[in-house]
């Protein structure tokens, strides 16, 4: 029996075991005649293992090595094309200490989406931080086309970072429409997109188009905290709902300040068409009744929809009115608001929001309005409209995302993000 010792097999096959130059092929073929059986009584199983491996090993090739696979970190993209929407990318990794993931995204000239990732990304976590400005659909592709480049680049995980989900006011059925957030959200899972977090969605019921999960954070406490260091005298104000649906959400703001509630109802919280819809057709016969053309079936006539007139249920003389809502787009319905809100005897009228995104006439709409003050948060960019309307003002969330990436990462609760939060905020 030929002995062979662990000490002679010194080569390049396995780290730190092999053979010499000159013993190689000796020692490799003693190794298969003889078998391994009698060296797992003498020497450890391990060592025997690299044995093996080195022995299967083919030596007409100078160096042999294994894959060299990192141990699993994160990344940070950002997946926006224009500078303006990248700050608040710059702020979350500037937070984590971690360097913005190296990637291009631009426009061809005919205004195909290009992406392309410069570094690395096999077996990693990445997180994908779109936000979204005016170009809504450019957003979208810029966040698809680079979710699935880092999926074909084999990433361990893919995490979109999408402080404003577009669409998501088209997530109930109306008229002749469609569900387009349900649409978007299976494009996204599609793409390969394994988890998201998002803020404020429009409905929370949203989640649940998602087949991965879905982490909807808040903005009310960073709101809350700029009501009471920013607003002098706040205890003198009441929180007003714009509409009965934004009701719980006052409700909610109004409880954890100590303050009063105010709803306002009327013309302003629908603006609907029911003639539009199709539903009078055919349309109505002049008798008190109405058929779908079967002779045998008969409906009753349906009674039309009437507007009574904006009533604001609550006191608000001499305080303080600050609305609250979750997006500020087109502001007519604020402004409308605001100025009942001033004939009833407010005197001073901010709008708390969480997505601000101000589009069309509305910087000059606030600036002429008897708004005091629109307050919302940097997840969607609007310097542009800050420079055009200074009642404009910003707080940044971007601690609260960046502490979210890091629970996901290192796999701890999030639990901690949502605590005294209510299920109506």
């Amino acid at each position: 029996m030929v002995d062979i010792t662990l000490g002679t097999l010194r080569g390049p096959c396995t780290t730190g075991w092999g053979p010499s130059s000159t013993e190689s092929n000796l020692v490799k073929e003693s190794a298969v005649k003889v078998g391994l059986h009698a060296l797992l009584k003498k020497q450890d199983i391990k060592k025997t293992q690299n044995i093996t491996q080195w022995a299967k090993c083919d030596t007409s090739y100078p160096y042999y090595s294994t894959m060299n696979i990192s141990k699993s970190g994160y990344r940070v993209f950002s997946a926006n094309s224009t500078t303006a929407c990248t700050e608040l990318a710059k702020k979350i990794t500037e937070r984590l200490g971690v360097e913005l993931g190296k990637s291009v995204v631009y426009q061809e000239s005919n205004r195909e989406t290009r992406v392309g990732v410069k570094e690395s990304v096999r077996g990693q976590n990445i997180f994908i931080i779109q936000t979204i400005p005016r170009d809504v659909n450019t957003a979208i592709m810029e966040l698809l086309v680079m979710t699935y480049a880092l999926k074909t680049n084999c990433a361990k995980n893919i995490i979109g970072v999408i402080p404003y989900f577009p669409y998501s006011k088209q997530c109930k059925m109306r008229k002749r429409g469609s569900i387009v957030c349900k649409l978007l959200a299976s494009m996204l899972a599609k793409a390969g997109l394994t988890h998201i977090i998002t803020m404020d969605l429009h409905q929370k019921e949203i989640q649940g188009f998602f087949s991965f999960p879905v982490d909807n954070l808040r903005a009310s406490p960073f709101l809350l905290q700029y009501i009471q260091d920013e607003i002098p005298d706040y205890r003198n104000a009441i929180i007003v709902a714009k509409s009965p649906s934004a009701a719980k959400r006052a409700q909610s703001y109004a409880e954890r300040l100590r303050l009063g509630l105010a709803v306002m109802h009327g013309e302003a919280q629908c603006s609907e068409s029911d003639m539009a819809d199709g539903r009078h057709s055919p349309p109505p016969l002049s008798s008190g009744r109405t058929t779908s053309g079967h002779p045998g079936l008969e409906l009753p006539l349906m009674m039309a929809k009437e507007k009574p007139p904006i009533t604001v249920v609550g006191d608000v003389g001499g305080r303080i009115a600050i609305i609250v809502d979750d997006i500020i787009d087109d502001v007519e319905d604020f402004v409308a608001a605001a100025e009942i809100l001033k004939e009833r005897g407010a005197y001073k009228i901010y709008i708390m929001a969480t997505h601000g995104l101000l589009s069309a006439e509305a910087p000059r709409l606030i600036e002429e309005s008897a708004i005091d003050e629109v307050v919302v948060t940097n997840t969607v960019p609007h310097e542009v409209q800050k420079l055009q309307c200074p009642k404009i003002k910003t707080v940044d969330v971007s601690m609260i995302l960046a502490e979210a990436i890091r629970r996901i990462h290192n796999g701890e609760s999030m639990a901690y993000l949502f605590r005294n939060i209510t299920v109506d905020d």
